[in-house]
């Protein structure tokens, strides 16, 4: 074989192997192959948006409160209260209460809480009111019920739990909708040394600790009880009885 005829050969074998490399090659900048990817939806559910938190509640469900002196847990009953137990319900998924004070605690009267530690919450929650719902429950002692000034369709987030039975509230239109199931005792240990609020006693402004939060009980009312979280209890399993195996 003459020496041009196998330098044909060679050049023809070189060309063969380019071509084949190059079908296999990754595509380039002006590939048209294009990644997708997935974003997960975000929650636009916030405690800086009140008008967000809208679930409705169980028919029945629990609350567990975890405070500075111990534990207690909450039963609510929406058909008591449904537009209460609604909010209730809300503040509690959200976490709205986490670090919250008892800041008005009255022996054989009522503890109060609901003020946010956190200012900004506050001032978003301060026109979130919600309407009456009809008193269909006595506020006997361990029963919740909303604080409210006096003027109808005002409750927004203070609570109150009764420590005494208070049935003169139930014709000022005071709705129980949940009551202590668990650990009343601890209820009734939360600090009360400061008694009544300003401007009717020494205690907490409650205008003060919605403008300033915790840096003002803290400085100025340190031995005030909080809440160190506030969760929803799972609902129990229910148990069933599976049928006993045949033996073959």
């Amino acid at each position: 074989m003459s020496k041009h005829i196998l330098s044909v050969l060679m050049v023809a074998a070189l060309a063969m192997a380019l071509v084949a490399a190059s079908a296999g090659a990754a595509p380039q900048a002006g590939s048209t192959t294009r990644k997708t990817t997935t974003t997960a939806p975000k929650c636009s559910a916030s405690l800086l948006n009140p008008g967000s938190l809208k679930l409705q509640a169980p028919a029945v469900f629990q609350a567990r409160f975890t405070t500075t002196k111990g534990d207690f847990v909450v039963e609510v009953t929406r058909a008591w209260s449904p537009r209460g137990a609604d909010r209730f319900y809300n503040l509690v998924k959200y976490h709205f209460f986490d670090g919250a004070a008892f800041f008005r605690v009255l022996s054989g009267f009522v503890v109060q809480f609901g003020i946010s530690p956190r200012p900004d919450i506050s001032r978003a929650w301060e026109n979130a009111s919600i309407a009456d719902d009809p008193v269909t429950q006595s506020n006997t002692r361990g029963t919740l019920t909303y604080a409210k000034p006096n003027a109808p369709n005002s409750r927004s987030t203070q609570i109150f739990i009764n420590l005494g039975d208070n049935p003169n509230l139930d014709s000022d239109g005071f709705s129980p909708f949940g009551k202590v199931v668990s650990g009343m005792e601890v209820v009734d240990k939360l600090y009360s040394g400061y008694g009544e609020g300003a401007p009717n006693g020494n205690g907490p402004d409650q205008g003060r600790i919605q403008k300033e939060g915790k840096a003002y009980l803290d400085k100025s009312f340190p031995q005030l009880d909080t809440i160190k979280t506030a969760v929803i209890v799972p609902p129990t399993p229910v148990a069933t009885n599976k049928p006993a195996a045949v033996k073959q």
